[in-house]
């Protein structure tokens, strides 16, 4: 299995912004020491839910300060961006990094940024699929151009060129089946369960290569580790949440905190050590992903997010890697293999 850490660069109260992504570099150098696959960035525009406004430069600031790590974007919002200007972005990081970075893309939602970036609610309703074919044009070819509804422009030059496969942030039936059909690998969400997550696996008809994203947050017993999630979470999640601005009419989509809180708690692995390692393989075991990416973020305190950081790295990858190769050692159920059809 691959386990990686999710990085939202989330800004609880009383937070300074530049402070909260100097951490989250930190974070991911403390994740390559703790023994962590890779790390993954997200991106938002214009609220606290997470200052991150560019998960690409990030990694960037991340790539030089790191040696083996893998790097990410959780994802770059393909719906407020050219994807030519992204294509270029991505394959300097790939060259940069010596090939450790994945471009994450997704579509986004219906929000502010479309009309700051001037993008616009249709692009977003109606042009994924076109902005994701130019994407992948972009990352695959020497050259590129375009004569589609939405971006149209004679032939250019790709410099610097990359061969990439980008992942996919899925969240719907309809992405479920565009990334199917270009075989792009599903990055899913930390908003559903298991049982969610392995149906939209089912959809998409294969198992490999997806990544499954998660709560993680590790402590002397389950009870303890849940309590101060508990404690924790509502302080950023209420405000971030309410940061969401729709670019029209519409409503915007009410969650209660704390009934979301209790959800994230009962469906990833948040607990004990053991806890955790069996929350992991679970998820392999019922969905077939085999790569897992950790939120760590939920005290919302820097010194033990890193020692959250550090306890997964000592205590709990040990033991899914144990599982993975040995069978069920130490009580751990070890993971099927992945699923076709």
């Amino acid at each position: 299995m691959r386990i990686g850490v999710f990085l939202i660069a989330a800004q609880f109260p009383g937070q300074e912004p530049g402070r909260v992504l100097a951490d989250a570099v930190e974070l991911i150098v403390a994740a390559e020491e703790a023994g962590f696959d890779d790390a993954w960035i997200a991106e938002h525009h214009f609220m606290s839910y997470g200052v991150c406004p560019s998960a690409i430069t990030l990694a960037a600031v991340a790539a030089g300060r790191t040696a083996r790590i893998g790097l990410g974007t959780a994802v770059s919002v393909l719906s407020t961006q050219h994807p030519v200007a992204l294509a270029e972005q991505a394959a300097m990081l790939h060259h940069l990094s010596g090939g450790r970075f994945t471009l994450g893309v997704g579509r986004g939602g219906p929000w502010v940024d479309l009309e700051v970036f001037g993008t616009g609610l249709e692009r977003f309703e109606r042009g994924f699929g076109e902005s994701l074919d130019l994407l992948l044009d972009a990352l695959r070819g020497d050259r590129v151009a375009a004569g589609g509804e939405f971006f149209r422009f004679r032939e250019v030059r790709m410099v610097p060129g990359a061969r990439m496969r980008p992942v996919v942030a899925c969240t719907s039936e309809a992405t479920v089946a565009l990334a199917a059909e270009r075989g792009l690998p599903m990055l899913l969400g930390m908003h559903i369960g298991d049982g969610e997550k392995a149906s939209m696996v089912a959809r998409y008809g294969s198992a490999g290569g997806h990544i499954a994203a998660a709560v993680g947050h590790v402590a002397d017993s389950t009870a303890q580790a849940v309590r101060e999630l508990k404690e924790s979470m509502p302080r950023w999640l209420g405000p971030g949440l309410a940061s969401y601005v729709p670019v029209d009419e519409r409503p915007r989509p009410a969650r209660d905190v704390g009934e979301y809180v209790d959800l994230l708690t009962r469906i990833h692995p948040v607990g004990s050590a053991e806890h955790c390692a069996e929350s992991i393989l679970r998820t392999a075991e019922n969905t077939g992903i085999e790569h897992v990416i950790l939120m760590v973020e939920g005290l919302g305190d820097h010194r033990r997010t890193l020692e959250n950081v550090r306890r997964f790295g000592a205590e709990v990858l040990p033991m899914v890697r144990r599982a993975g190769r040995a069978g069920s050692p130490d009580g751990l159920s070890s993971p099927r293999a992945p699923v076709s059809g």
